[in-house]
């Protein structure tokens, strides 16, 4: 590997030791509290969660190396500028973008969401402290080479406008589903669980529409889904309204305490509270129904691999190095932006 990325690698696996402490040092907490303060949405909890996700599914010296090792070194040709639109809804979201962006030996200006303001720049501090001469910034006015942007899909579409004189990499909105077998074991459930209702249910990688095999009975699931205890006040109001809702149009739930489940309606449910259901008799069905929905999909929960985006139960909220959103590998975008100029 040629020396800038043997210096990134350094340096993000002293940001990855860091995050994964049982103990957050004291700035951490800081910036935790601060965030969590300025955006209800995000618990100290699901900070705490979400840091040490980065920590030990992606800042491991050996991940690091083993991820790095597929995509040919950075070439000595003019560093680019890339600039980074940052999404909001879960805490450090776009810092994967930003590894990518370093790793592949470009120069990385950051635009944070104003959601996730405190958590960003934390990040940005500690890897500056840890060597100052890596190539990150803020985006203010500074033309860039290309831009990498999350958001929604409406806002995507002013991102084509705005950039459509250089390379970009833009990502819309994305569901995750579970596929459930009727088998699946006390734990298992439990991370189903695990699945939806970290993070609010806000990410792309959280389940909000399961498909459960003919005769299975809902109601099964609801013990497994109340053992989850960290349920944000704003979710409970979200519930509550959801809830009253679904009772006003006479639609058929299940209540959970503080989500309900229901028959699916449409392809998938934007309430944040509210998780659908739809029964199969042969498996083959959802392969065939994930297949002519694959553009909405983001992550596949299910014992069956039957897609290449399938993960255990429990795992959709710990995504890998190659667990690339949409699908689109950010590092061979990245360098084929570089091939171009």
């Amino acid at each position: 590997m040629d020396q800038s990325t043997e210096r990134c690698i350094a340096a993000l696996t002293v940001l990855g030791t860091e995050l994964g402490r049982e103990i957050p040092d004291p700035a951490f907490c800081a910036a935790a509290r601060c965030a969590s303060t300025f955006n209800p949405w995000f618990s100290f909890q699901d900070i705490c969660f979400a840091a040490r996700a980065l920590a030990y599914d992606m800042l491991q010296e050996d991940m690091l190396r083993s991820w790095a090792e597929r995509y040919p070194s950075p070439t000595p040709a003019r560093t680019l500028t890339v600039g980074i639109i940052m999404a909001g809804n879960l805490p450090m979201v776009g810092f994967h973008d930003l590894l990518c962006t370093l790793m592949s030996g470009h120069r990385c200006l950051v635009k944070p969401s104003s959601k996730d303001r405190p958590m960003t720049d934390y990040l940005l501090e500690r890897l500056h402290d840890i060597d100052p001469q890596l190539p990150i910034g803020y985006w203010t006015n500074t033309s860039v080479d290309a831009v990498i942007a999350t958001g929604s899909d409406n806002t995507n579409r002013y991102f084509r406008a705005r950039f459509h004189t250089v390379p970009t990499l833009f990502r819309g909105s994305r569901h995750s589903v579970a596929i459930l077998t009727g088998e699946e074991s006390e734990i298992e459930l439990i991370g189903l669980a695990e699945d939806i209702f970290r993070y609010n249910g806000m990410g792309c990688r959280s389940v909000s529409r399961l498909f459960l095999p003919a005769g299975y009975d809902p109601t099964t699931l609801l013990p497994f889904f109340g053992r989850y205890a960290e349920v944000n006040p704003k979710y409970r109001n979200n519930y509550r309204q959801t809830k009253a809702l679904a009772r006003m149009q006479n639609r058929p739930f299940l209540d959970g305490g503080f989500y309900i489940l229901t028959p699916a309606e449409t392809t998938f449910s934007d309430a944040l509270s509210q998780i659908t259901y739809s029964h199969y008799t042969d498996l083959q069905e959802v392969v065939d129904w994930l297949t002519s929905h694959d553009r909405s999909i983001q992550c596949i929960v299910s014992r069956e691999m039957v897609q290449a985006r399938c993960v255990p139960f429990g795992q959709a909220q710990h995504p890998h190095l190659d667990d690339y959103a949409d699908g689109v590998d950010t590092m061979r975008f990245l360098q084929e932006i570089k091939k171009s100029h």
